[in-house]
C-alpha cells in the first residue's frame, strides 16, 4: 500500500505536536465544566483516543456514523445516520470530533441535528480542514491542519 502514497502531507510528529496542544487548548477553554466528545465513526475514533489523552478535565464520550459518500470517495451531499447517540446531550457541553471537513454538508448537518438536542454548548474539532471544498460554511472551532483538495489516507481515516 506504501508505494500508492505519493506523498506525506502530516507527519506522526506534527500529528503528536497538534493534538497535544489541541487537549491544551480545549481543557483550558472547558476548564470547570465536563464535556461530552461525541467521535464521528468511523475515521474520527484514533483521533478521538489521541485527543482524549491530552485533555485534562473531566471528559465522557458517545459516537455518531453518519455516511454522505456512499462508496465515492466525493460527499453526495445526501446525509444518512447510521448510528445515533446512546445518551441525551441535553444541558451538555458538546465537543463534535470529526476527522476531515471537506464540503461542510456533512457537518453542517450533524451540527444542526445536535444543536437540535439543546446541548448547554456545542463546538467543532476536526484534525483535517479541506476549506478549498467548502460548499456551506461551518464554523470550526478547533482544527488540527488546513490540506489540499486531495484524497488522505492513513491515521484510521481510509485505506
Amino acid at each position: 500500500m506504501r508505494e500508492d502514497i505519493k506523498e506525506i502531507l502530516v507527519t506522526e510528529e506534527m500529528l503528536g505536536e497538534r493534538i497535544r496542544a489541541m487537549g491544551t487548548e480545549i481543557s483550558r477553554d472547558y476548564q470547570g465544566k465536563d464535556i461530552c466528545l461525541i467521535g464521528i465513526l468511523k475515521g474520527a475514533f484514533i483521533f478521538l483516543g489521541d485527543l482524549a489523552r491530552e485533555i485534562s478535565i473531566p471528559t465522557a464520550f458517545d459516537f455518531m456514523a453518519v455516511s454522505s459518500y456512499g462508496a465515492a470517495t466525493r460527499s453526495s451531499g445526501v446525509v444518512r445516520i447510521l448510528k445515533d447517540l446512546e445518551e441525551s446531550i441535553q444541558g451538555k457541553h458538546v465537543l463534535i470530533v470529526e476527522d476531515i471537513v471537506d464540503t461542510g454538508l456533512t457537518l453542517s448537518y450533524l451540527y444542526d441535528n445536535l444543536k437540535n438536542r439543546n446541548p448547554a454548548s456545542l463546538k467543532v474539532c476536526t484534525l483535517l480542514d479541506k476549506p478549498s471544498r467548502r460548499k456551506v460554511p461551518v464554523q470550526l472551532d478547533y482544527r488540527g491542519f488546513e490540506i489540499p483538495d486531495a484524497f488522505v489516507v492513513g491515521y484510521g481515516l481510509d485505506y
